[in-house]
């Protein structure tokens, strides 16, 4: 059960000790795989490295889903990360996205009346106690008012915060040579701390889902869940119930090329609105978010992990449309100082531009119109996307490039193109992102957004 056990087992050193013993276990079969390789030679070869990193995949998916927290979520990132894991991890990975090791029923029982002073069948009709989604920090249970209103509730993993304090606490640790060096700067990991600590924290996810649920109502193909307030505290969340299907039982029914585009343009539609017009994003964009419905339509749930976008959006793509850094140097600076921040040197942060536009030539072509990706092959088409990037990175490491702020914006940015890859959509994202950029904004001062500035 790992965290949802209250035998010490959140604390620093059984957390460390059971993610070492994962390494040194998967060391271990992977030098019995190369001994194998060596001894048989290569006759079965294939078969032998299908075998060991499907056996290692699950070993993974297993430990991590068992420790919950930021394990876990390491996890579901890793699950998106197409054209780098073999298929065999992304597929075990992938479980990790709904589904993971839950708390005993009595034991969720006992959460939700140290949270809210009664116990579930006191304060609903009825109430499943087999919980229908098992994440990273609590788990998801059908239930029905006393007014007949079906709700999803969120009750919480008894000391996850320790936990992920404890995560914390070793991220720091191992980060150590970085941050003496200032390559892992702390403002990275406070950022990193800020956005985990919030996610235990239900009431400010109330706030956030009441705020994406104003600003998202233009959209009449998303459906944010409505809070109840009266039965939700920092550790138990009650949700209007949303109706939908995950995205693996969706793609069984294999729905139309037509419809798969239809329903990945809109993903961006919202996604884009977020950017644009609420200057937040729902920075958890992996599949177990998404509720898919009939005509394109879709749900979108656990606000817990959400982005303040502290720069306007739109500036930066004319930025990238226009190549604009090269008007003139304080054109330069500004848009520099957009992607790393004030406090790196000028002198050092341009030296990525040339970097920069090298991955614009290949993914947006200056002067090429519409921009219409096909996410189910981009990768395939445009394998050289990959190796800027991985150059992308390594200078933005070796010149102390980080900028903190970018953190959960990258891993927004990289669960809506994983999320239509796997829908396989084409989309005209130029578009989209033109058309966002010219209606009136939706966002405004919002009911529950003041915990946002």
């Amino acid at each position: 059960m790992g965290l949802v056990k209250t035998n010490g087992q959140s604390g620093v050193l059984p957390r460390g000790y059971r993610l070492g013993k994962l390494g040194v276990s998967l060391a271990g079969s992977y030098l019995g795989y190369q001994i194998q390789n060596i001894l048989l030679g290569e006759t079965g070869r294939l078969q032998r490295k299908a075998h060991f990193q499907k056996k290692a995949s699950r070993q993974v998916r297993e430990e991590l889903g068992a420790l919950k927290g930021p394990a876990m979520k390491l996890g579901q990132l890793l699950s998106m990360q197409n054209g780098i894991l073999p298929e065999e991890g992304l597929l075990e990975l992938a479980n990790l996205q709904m589904q993971a090791p839950g708390m005993h029923a009595s034991l969720a029982r006992v959460q939700f009346k140290s949270a809210l002073g009664k116990y579930p069948e006191e304060m609903f009709r009825e109430f499943d106690l087999e919980p229908f989604a098992a994440a990273s920090l609590g788990q998801v249970h059908r239930a029905v008012t006393f007014n007949g209103e079906k709700v999803a509730v969120k009750i919480q993993y008894p000391a996850i915060r320790s936990a992920i304090e404890s995560d914390l606490k070793l991220l720091r640790s191992a980060a150590l040579p970085g941050r003496v060096t200032g390559h892992v700067p702390s403002a990275l990991l406070d950022e990193i701390a800020r956005g985990l600590l919030e996610e235990t924290d239900y009431v400010h996810e109330a706030g956030n889902l009441d705020y994406f649920r104003t600003g998202l109502a233009g959209l009449d193909f998303v459906t944010v869940p409505r809070v109840h307030r009266e039965l939700t505290t920092d550790r138990v969340l009650t949700m209007s119930f949303v109706e939908g299907e995950t995205l693996s039982n969706w793609l069984k029914r294999k729905p139309s090329q037509a419809l798969r585009d239809l329903t990945g343009a809109r993903l961006w539609e919202a996604y884009e609105t977020q950017l644009q017009h609420l200057r937040v994003i729902h920075a958890d964009q992996h599949p177990g978010n998404f509720l898919f419905q009939p005509e394109g339509r879709f749900g979108l749930v656990d606000f817990g992990c959400v982005k303040r976008v502290n720069f306007d959006f739109r500036e930066l793509c004319r930025f990238y449309d226009n190549r604009g850094w090269h008007e003139n140097e304080a054109a330069s600076r500004r848009f520099l100082s957009i992607l790393y921040g004030k406090t790196v040197p000028y002198a050092r942060a341009r030296k990525i531009l040339p970097l920069i536009e090298e991955w614009l030539d290949v993914f947006h072509p200056q002067g090429s119109g519409d921009h219409v990706i096909d996410f189910r092959n981009y990768l395939k088409k445009n394998p050289k996307v990959l190796e800027i990037h991985r150059r992308m990175r390594q200078r933005t490491l070796q010149d102390k490039l980080i900028n903190p702020d970018f953190v959960y914006l990258a891993r927004g940015d990289m669960g809506v193109w994983h999320l239509l890859s796997e829908i396989g959509a084409t989309v005209n994202v130029s578009e989209i992102s033109h058309r966002v950029s010219a209606t009136p904004p939706r966002a405004g001062n919002f009911v529950g957004n003041e915990h946002l500035k």
